[in-house]
């Protein structure tokens, strides 16, 4: 478990996650070897990285879940396959290791129609993301929860003055590519690595990543062990709510604790959510008590996540290798 500092430094990242280690350590009243060390601790040893990702909606990109029922020896090596392709995020493990969820970004892919022809696959079902209520730029709340307001506003960017971004490029274009595709890898790469891997120079490099900020069409997410601020149990929560009620009630799931992500979607469950909580009782308190009293949720179902095989950004290279070469038409691996 994170200790003060640590959930401080995990919230400051969260708010800006190219903040320079010196300003978060005199927000924090420590000394700026003391937040390196933390970093590369949490690094090393939680998982935690900053990512730099495009909005998908100014990107143009649709976002998709995708739902995969395998035989349990297949499910693992098809969860790496999916996590090693370019155009997915949030790869887990569900139900008992049978099911795999995935999130799809592409404005248009051939994803489904290779699926289907993976050995070992036994359904699939797709839900476009219509509406995302929680989850991206908007962090869980239980690694959001460290600092106070003055310290929230001393790390929080300063967005600057509309006049001074009136006729810059707002939207990603192809020439920032490179530079979205690094910050995809290390969203606190420093600006001469960005220039090396883009070709800009680093005014340059930090001028696009101002404006595209400003806009809204980068933001920053952190990626950490969720069971170090208390996520040990996780569960995704497909519901079907009446349509009439589904914006109020995802606007009151939004600003649950026990709930990381919630979106409506397409399909015959309309709404779905992540669920972190300490403990299985802990779940099953939540689903039972402030679930249980929202009347517009007609059916639920809860699917147990084993393991995340990919977050937020791309494998890294040390897993990316580990995880070896298969690809989505490739046969699975032998059973033990």
């Amino acid at each position: 478990m994170l200790d003060e500092i640590d959930r401080a430094l995990v919230h400051a990242l969260h708010l800006d996650g190219r903040a320079p280690f010196a300003r978060i350590a005199a927000v924090l009243d420590v000394s700026t070897q003391t937040v390196a060390r933390r970093y590369r601790r949490l690094r090393a040893e939680a998982g935690l990285r900053v990512v730099g990702l495009a909005d998908p909606a100014r990107a143009g990109l649709a976002q998709w879940m995708v739902r995969l029922s395998a035989v349990p020896r297949a499910a693992q090596d098809l969860a790496q396959a999916l996590a090693r392709r370019e155009d997915t995020s949030w790869v887990k493990l569900a139900s008992g290791g049978t099911e795999i969820v995935a999130i799809v970004h592409a404005p248009q892919t051939m994803l489904l129609r290779e699926i289907p022809r993976t050995a070992g696959v036994t359904a699939v079902s797709a839900h476009y993301v219509l509406h995302t209520y929680l989850g991206g730029p908007t962090a869980w709340h239980g690694r959001a929860r460290a600092l106070d307001a003055e310290q929230q506003r001393a790390l929080t960017p300063t967005v600057a003055p509309e006049k001074e971004v009136e006729g810059s490029r707002a939207l990603p274009v192809p020439a920032d590519d490179r530079l979205l595709a690094a910050l995809r890898h290390d969203g606190r790469a420093a600006l001469a690595e960005l220039a090396a891997a883009t070709g800009l120079s680093p005014a340059t490099a930090a001028r696009r990543i101002a404006e595209l900020r400003t806009s809204g069409a980068l933001f920053f997410d952190v990626e950490i062990d969720s069971a170090q601020l208390g996520g040990g149990t996780q569960a995704l929560l497909w519901m079907a709510v009446t349509p009439a009620h589904l914006d109020e009630v995802a606007r009151v799931l939004a600003r649950h604790d026990e709930l990381a992500f919630v979106a409506a979607t397409t399909g015959p469950s309309n709404l779905v959510a992540q669920a972190l909580c300490p403990d299985p009782a802990a779940l099953h308190h939540y689903l039972t008590h402030r679930l249980g009293a929202l009347e517009a949720i007609r059916t639920l179902e809860t699917a147990p996540v084993l393991r995340t095989v990919k977050a937020a950004g791309p494998l890294a290279p040390a897993r990316r290798a580990a995880s070896g070469g298969r690809t989505l038409n490739s046969p699975p691996a032998p059973g033990p």
